[in-house]
């Protein structure tokens, strides 16, 4: 009698061990993609010539990631293929809206957006031909914040003008001054909403028009 109790009491334990919850995460859409990327040759394809309705990323972001000086469009040139690859899951996905941006991410597979930020992350980076000295206001946003107004440094998160501060937190040098403020405005207004846990659209929230302005001047010409 006491054997079979002992064996109830281990079925028990069994059973009780055998539903025990999964809490463990599945890894982001972006990470997935990095993980099943393709050859290199398939992303210089779609960078030169496009797939589909994928157009080209040479048209906008020039052949090596580098837009055409004037130009409204991001540098993609060695920024973390992780955030690379985050953005255009985002365009897919809708988490970052483009009327321009996501029919081209939703003609790609995982593979070829994992191909695609691997190979624009890998691009040099270019020198910066500085167009316009930095006011007093956009380095001290950058680099020191405003307490007033409860904003950290925007190198507390970002690190230095061309370092970034991690796989999702790119380095904000080299961007076009248009580019980066649109992107400002577009989390002040919540139309881009990608961002972990809302910060950059609380961040934003708290800064003038002329506070965009003088952020995006000072880290193009960096």
């Amino acid at each position: 009698m006491k054997t079979l109790a002992l064996v109830g009491i281990a079925v028990a334990s069994f059973s009780t061990l055998a539903v025990v919850p999964d809490f463990s995460r599945a890894p982001p859409r972006w990470q997935a993609a990095l993980s099943t990327a393709s050859d290199q040759g398939t992303a210089q394809a779609i960078v030169a010539q496009g797939k589909g309705s994928a157009i080209a990323c040479a048209g906008c972001h020039g052949a090596e990631g580098i837009p055409a000086a004037g130009t409204p469009f991001p540098r993609l040139a060695g920024l973390p293929p992780e955030y690379l690859a985050k953005q255009l899951v985002d365009y897919r996905d809708g988490a970052r809206p483009s009327p321009m941006m996501a029919p081209i991410a939703k003609a790609l597979s995982d593979a070829e957006i994992g191909s695609l930020a691997l190979y624009l992350g890998s691009r040099p980076v270019p020198a910066v031909k500085k167009t316009q000295a930095a006011s007093r206001r956009g380095a001290q946003l950058a680099h020191e914040g405003d307490n007033a107004l409860a904003l950290p440094a925007c190198a507390d998160c970002h690190g230095g003008d061309d370092l970034g501060g991690g796989p999702i937190l790119p380095p904000l040098g080299a961007q076009p001054a248009d580019y980066t403020a649109s992107q400002l405005r577009a989390f002040r207004s919540g139309e881009r909403h990608g961002d972990e846990g809302a910060v950059m659209r609380e961040m934003s929230k708290r800064m003038s028009d002329a506070d965009i302005e003088a952020i995006a001047t000072y880290f193009a010409n960096r």
